[in-house]
């Protein structure tokens, strides 16, 4: 059985004009998973078993790479995890000559250049998945205009800035064509084409979606904000924060739902409006994490 994780975090954005659209914690982030990953033996800081890319070196082709690298070979009982920090954005997805969805995105570090990362080029390589390999896959950033990366400066002077985005305006042909469109469904990111269970979505944190191959921890739900906040000094997303806090507390004998609702619970404890998402078939939701 092999325990391997690709670890993105972005703070420094390649520039788009003067300045970039950079952003804070998304580096801590980073640190904090694989932190939390070593010291409770889920994966081997080596390099065989842990890559990290951050800043510069996390291009749209060093992830989708790392992506394959993170996926190949994987057999049943192999313990994956993708964790990504970052801008997200929208494009519109396009069938021939016709619009038919918007798709969520993540934003590499050459994104202004290289283009964004979409549903589909996940898809095209999760096709290949083995039956029974455990993959998880985290996105601490939000995929549309109303989900800010809010930046809330616990105990800081009130000179910070209050609010920093997590979110990238798409370019101006997609970005018309959305807004000519106000009706065009929205497609989640790394979601497959599958069935909820009826109403799970806007009213509980965990939703069973049938036919997926992974689980999916969003740091907060479509229509809302993921917090960036001073913490110890430093900043980090509160999402990650708190699942690694939680899962320190909890060990691996805990169950996903479990652990979503301890993260839940501290974010609201502390202040946070967002609620994660938590998004796998009914199996997958009530195993034991990272097992």
């Amino acid at each position: 059985m092999a325990n391997k994780a690709l670890l993105v975090g972005i703070n420094d954005y390649a520039p788009i004009g003067a300045v970039g659209p950079d952003l804070r914690g998304c580096v801590n982030d980073v640190r904090d998973m694989a932190h939390t990953l070593n010291a409770l033996g889920i994966v081997a800081a080596e390099p065989a078993a842990m890559r990290i890319l951050t800043d510069e070196r996390a291009t749209r082709a060093a992830i989708l790479e790392g992506f394959e690298w993170l996926l190949n070979g994987a057999t049943r009982g192999d313990v994956l995890i993708f964790h990504y920090s970052g801008h997200g954005s929208q494009v519109v997805d396009v069938s021939g000559d016709e619009a038919d969805s918007r798709d969520e995105t993540i934003c590499p570090h050459d994104f202004a250049t290289a283009g964004m990362i979409t549903d589909d080029d996940f898809r095209a390589r999760l096709k290949g998945l083995a039956p029974g390999v455990n993959l998880d896959i985290f996105l601490d950033s939000c995929h549309s205009g109303t989900g800010t990366r809010e930046m809330v400066a616990l105990g800081a002077s009130t000179a910070e800035p209050t609010v920093v985005y997590r979110y990238i305006e798409p370019p101006v042909d997609w970005g018309y064509f959305i807004e000519a469109n106000p009706t065009l469904p929205l497609r989640p990111l790394l979601k497959p084409d599958a069935e909820e269970t009826p109403g799970e979505l806007g009213t509980r944190e965990a939703v069973d979606v049938r036919r997926m191959n992974h689980v999916l921890w969003a740091g907060c739900r479509h229509n809302q904000t993921s917090a960036e906040a001073s913490i110890g000094g430093s900043f980090r997303g509160a999402f990650t924060y708190y699942y690694c806090q939680a899962l320190r507390r909890a060990g691996v004998g805990i169950t996903r739902r479990r652990l979503d609702s301890l993260v839940s619970a501290d974010l609201a404890k502390n202040g946070y409006s967002q609620v994660p998402q938590l998004e796998g078939n009914t199996i997958a939701l009530g195993q034991k994490v990272f097992t």
